[in-house]
């Protein structure tokens, strides 16, 4: 199963070459879209991807990991296209809506693939230190990527979406040469036990809280980092030079990653939420205090940091908190739940970033101390990595 986990690195790495990351919000708002419409597609984004998650998870089930992963590369490929030739709010919606069957469609697929892929063997893998290489080759990928955009993209917008087309295309090749890693079996999962597995969800308080904090502090990272940022950069009067170099600066951070699990180790595993919760809520107070560019920026790779490290944190309790063999449905219910969560984070800080984005700052400031202190609570009840 060695050759699923390179391939799935490989994949990540090519899937985090968007080549017009340091500029997405700049990108869109050239093409004739707002804000506070670029967080309404964020939101109808996520409400399609509610709708989709569980059905997709019991799909994939049914079917195989690898060809709902296939099926996925492929359409986010086409996606990519889209965007490279999208204008307007019609066009970027289009292609919010691919996504979010993608993002279903992902969602609990590729890291069941790595999880199965690293434990199928006699002697298993700390899964959480593969998550985070997972994720830390998206950050290079993304790093690449930005590096090409300083040097020779630059205003050339068009450019970028074309090179991010050409990647996802390599990343849907390589996807055919994974491995099955789902049990095979002849029986369809039955609305019996997608019942029985959203209600086992649904009554861990546990498990509850913990979604409910990842999600807080998942999403609060996702719009600040990929949409406000930007508005900040120019703010505080930097060009897309800079902002370039200082996106660069955020993806070589977010390769920290692969250092979570020796984290989390050393300090164990409610110091280390009660951390990466912490250090995000500061990152949004630092940005909600200041215009300066310096500390706007400290505070921008501050949150990269805290995410970057709290990723494969939250993948792996998620991962070791499924007790059914319908891994893909039960990741999918988690999604649903956070998704849902996202949903309402993305109108508020559109709105809020509308007549004022330090407002917005302040109220990232508010969800990411609610996400440490329900994590901090969940934590509480979970002695041993055993009890997960």
């Amino acid at each position: 199963m060695k050759r699923n986990i390179y391939l799935m690195y490989a994949i990540a790495f090519l899937q985090g070459m968007v080549f017009y990351g340091p500029v997405a919000t700049l990108y869109r708002q050239a093409c004739g879209v707002s804000v506070f419409q670029i967080t309404v597609i964020e939101s109808i984004s996520l409400f399609l991807c509610i709708l989709l998650e569980v059905a997709w998870g019991v799909a994939a089930d049914r079917i195989g990991y690898k060809k709902t992963m296939v099926f996925c590369c492929v359409l986010y490929f086409l996606s990519k296209i889209v965007f490279w030739r999208a204008s307007g709010f019609g066009g970027f919606l289009a292609e919010r809506v691919m996504l979010s069957v993608v993002i279903a469609g992902l969602s609990g697929v590729d890291t069941s693939i790595l999880y199965l892929s690293c434990n199928s063997g006699k002697e298993t893998e700390n899964s959480q230190k593969i998550f985070g290489m997972y994720n830390s080759l998206q950050m290079a990928g993304l790093l690449a990527a930005s590096a090409v955009f300083s040097l020779f993209v630059g205003e050339n917008y068009r450019l970028a979406g074309f090179l991010t087309a050409l990647s996802y295309g390599c990343a849907a090749v390589l996807s055919l040469g994974l491995t099955e890693v789902s049990q095979e079996r002849a029986d369809r999962i039955c609305f019996g036990r997608l019942k029985e597995t959203l209600v086992h969800t649904l009554q861990d308080r546990r498990l509850l809280l913990f979604l409910l904090a990842a999600a807080l502090l998942t999403e609060t990272h996702q719009t600040v980092t990929v949409f406000l940022n930007q508005l900040q950069y120019e703010k505080c009067g930097l060009g897309n030079a800079a902002i370039g170099y200082i996106y660069i600066a955020a993806t070589l951070l977010g390769m920290c990653g692969v250092y979570s699990a020796r984290l989390t180790e050393k300090i164990g595993r409610r110091a280390a939420g009660l951390l990466f919760g912490t250090a995000a809520s500061i990152s949004c107070a630092v940005l909600a205090l200041t215009g300066h560019a310096p500390l706007s920026v400290c505070g921008i790779l501050l949150l990269r940091i805290s995410n970057s490290l709290f990723e494969p944190f939250q993948t792996e309790i998620r991962n070791r908190m499924v007790h059914t063999e319908y891994r893909a449905t039960a990741l999918s219910i988690h999604a649903m739940l956070m998704d849902g969560v996202g949903v309402g984070t993305n109108l508020v800080f559109g709105a809020l970033a509308k007549n004022s984005l330090a407002a917005a700052f302040w109220f990232g400031v508010g969800v990411c101390l609610a996400g440490t202190v329900m994590m901090d609570r969940a934590a509480r009840e979970i002695t041993t990595v055993e009890s997960l």
